[in-house]
């Protein structure tokens, strides 16, 4: 990939990524080209571990297995893990190929990097026996620790169970409740991957095309249902409310950029300078983003939401399967094992 022209966000279609190339909201399309990236880097190595990940990760989102709801937050969607696994696969391949790396990673870590990626969200999936909760975005303030105990039992099924707990440690540079620095990884290559998957979190989104639409239309909702945010007139807003309304989310989302941009450079080991290997000394991901960020400032100085006019995709957990579609076994982690994670949630 070389012109910038071939990630023009006027000629992008709005279910596909900054490349217009993978339709993110096709399972099967973005688990191509993860495997695509797995095989070009190692060609001995297997593949079947990567598709087994993107299958099961479908069928949860869908209520499929046993145990789980279908997801229900319209934000963090299947298209927004998608994107955060095909990012992540992106900034891997790119480091790998990176002159003076100083540790390879090899297949069995990127494979790693692309379970967690795929599974960093599974914390806003509701238990079919939670009677507690009427929307996963009530999770939103403690979804990570609530995927790091899935992706624990998770990784023991596919076969990684000495990653297991390096899983549950990684899944938390997706998040903020615990500090990146403070967060307690078996060695530094972990905490590389962490960086890059963290980065992926934050740019997939981001540089989304229709990124703003989804902050008022999606995320806004979703703060509401998790407490961070309060909808309506009234009392002055209690502890932890930062938002008041749509209108206030998206006048802040610059600001919440330039914090983004501190995370990913001080915090996140600047990774997000891996996508430059595989775009030709380039960064599109850092380039929409900052032309998604350009616009919500013409939006806040204009004030008038009417300018956002992109059309999302469905928020649905529609989109082919990576593999067909099997029954998930007994022993899959988190599915009989569910009631475990929503007890302790």
């Amino acid at each position: 990939m070389g012109a910038a022209e071939s990630w023009d966000t006027a000629a992008r279609r709005s279910e596909y990524d900054v490349t217009n190339r993978v339709r993110t909201t096709d399972s099967y399309a973005v688990r191509q080209e993860v495997c695509r990236v797995l095989l070009n880097l190692y060609p001995d190595a297997s593949s079947a571990p990567v598709s087994r990940a993107f299958s099961d990760c479908v069928l949860l989102y869908r209520g499929e297995g046993p145990g789980y709801r279908a997801c229900d937050t319209a934000y963090h969607n299947l298209q927004h893990v998608l994107d955060v696994a095909l990012a992540t696969a992106r900034l891997m391949d790119g480091y790998e190929r990176a002159a003076g790396r100083w540790q390879p990673l090899g297949a069995r870590l990127f494979t790693f990097g692309i379970v967690v990626a795929l599974f960093h969200d599974i914390g806003y999936l509701r238990h079919r026996n939670d009677v507690r909760h009427s929307n996963g975005a009530e999770y939103t303030l403690r979804h990570v620790s609530r995927g790091a105990r899935f992706l624990e039992r998770y990784m023991r099924d596919i076969g990684l169970p000495d990653l297991a707990h390096a899983a549950g440690r990684i899944i938390h540079f997706t998040g903020y409740e615990i500090p990146v620095a403070d967060i307690e990884v078996p060695s530094p290559v972990f905490r590389l991957i962490g960086n890059m998957l963290g980065t992926a979190d934050i740019l997939a989104q981001m540089a989304d095309r229709c990124y703003l639409e989804k902050c008022r239309d999606r995320l806004f909702p979703e703060f509401v249902a998790g407490g961070l945010a309060r909808s309506g007139l009234g009392a002055t807003p209690a502890p932890g409310v930062l938002f008041i309304s749509a209108e206030d989310l998206l006048r802040k989302t610059p600001a919440f950029y330039g914090t983004a941009l501190d995370r990913l450079n001080a915090q996140l080991g600047a990774a997000c300078h891996y996508f430059e290997a595989g775009f030709a000394g380039q960064n599109p991901y850092l380039d929409v983003a900052g032309k998604n960020i350009r616009y919500a400032e013409k939006v806040a100085m204009k004030g008038d939401l009417a300018l956002l006019r992109r059309v999302p995709p469905p928020s649905g957990v529609g989109g082919a399967l990576a593999e067909p579609p099997r029954r998930m076994a007994a022993q899959d982690p988190g599915i009989e094992q569910g009631r475990a994670l929503n007890s302790v949630a």
